[in-house]
């Protein structure tokens, strides 16, 4: 684990890419990850961001990073797993590795996904988000990865590796890479079942046996990336600092809901950024340059 930093952004959007630049301009050192394309990225023309008439969703995320890097904040790869609160400062797991931060600004996106029956009942009992994390705990026995990224074969293949019994379960055509000693279901899981920890999955057609089912996505739910986060549906509720029910953990942009406006994401990652970095300078204060 590396050295604590003022705030980690999860999403390197218009929202995260803002609080990033805001969070630098007042001293603070910043971590921003991310692990898939932002939507704006995809917008064909945007019309309504004040000052960027006729712009291409990719022309202005490009002006976003250029401002961003030319700043000093690097864009790290990374899908955050779960976001655990430890005295004043937050552990953060990126992929398996250990960051730790004073403020966490949530800067995901919509969130699109749709968790299963079973799925929150049975998280760390059976069911994972992160196969290195994870993997050895499952060693000598059976495990279904259910593919929803482009990288769930390289998972798969890993958990094989060290000695795990691996289905592969998805909707796509076999992955040219997929190794040949793992079994290959085309389908997708409609359920995870199990009492106290995972027993089996539902895939609509038959139960497949397992003890542990790793949902390799492109992202955690907000609801199991940290505990006890209060949503409103989809959305992260959140106060005119952009504070969650959680101290010290801000959400900014799409997943605060709608409007879902590009204007709306840049504003609210400043004043994410603005109010962590007030709340850590008083707490320095407070404490006479500490922490």
């Amino acid at each position: 684990m590396g050295e604590i930093v003022d705030i980690i952004i999860i999403g390197a959007g218009p929202a995260g890419l803002s609080a990033a630049v805001n969070a630098v301009t007042r001293g603070k050192t910043v971590r921003i990850f991310s692990n898939r394309e932002n939507y704006l990225s995809k917008a064909e023309r945007v019309d309504n961001h004040l000052g960027f008439y006729h712009a291409s969703g990719k022309e202005l995320m490009d002006k976003f990073k250029e401002h961003a890097e030319a700043m000093g904040i690097k864009i790290e790869e990374g899908m955050a797993v779960n976001i655990l609160p430890l005295g004043e400062s937050f552990m953060v797991n990126i992929n398996g590795e250990i960051s730790e931060s004073k403020k966490v600004i949530l800067s995901m996106g919509i969130s699109k996904i749709k968790e299963l029956p079973g799925e929150e009942k049975l998280l760390g009992s059976g069911v994972s988000y992160c196969a290195t994390c994870d993997g050895m705990l499952y060693r000598g026995k059976i495990a279904v990865v259910w593919d929803q990224s482009k990288e769930a074969w390289e998972e798969a293949n890993f958990l094989q590796s060290i000695g795990v019994n691996v289905t592969f379960i998805s909707k796509k055509p076999k992955h040219e890479s997929l190794s040949n000693d793992i079994k290959f279901i085309k389908g997708t899981i409609t359920e995870i079942i199990g009492e106290n920890t995972v027993e089996a999955v539902n895939t609509g057609n038959e139960a497949i046996k397992t003890d542990a089912v790793f949902m390799l996505r492109d992202a955690v739910a907000p609801a199991a990336l940290i505990d006890g986060l209060e949503l409103d549906g989809n959305f992260i509720n959140v106060n005119k600092h952009m504070e969650t029910n959680i101290p010290g953990v801000y959400a900014a942009g799409d997943i605060t809901g709608k409007p879902l406006q590009l204007s709306k994401a840049i504003s609210e990652g400043l004043i994410a950024a603005q109010h962590a970095a007030l709340q850590i300078d008083k707490k320095e204060n407070l404490n006479g340059g500490k922490y």
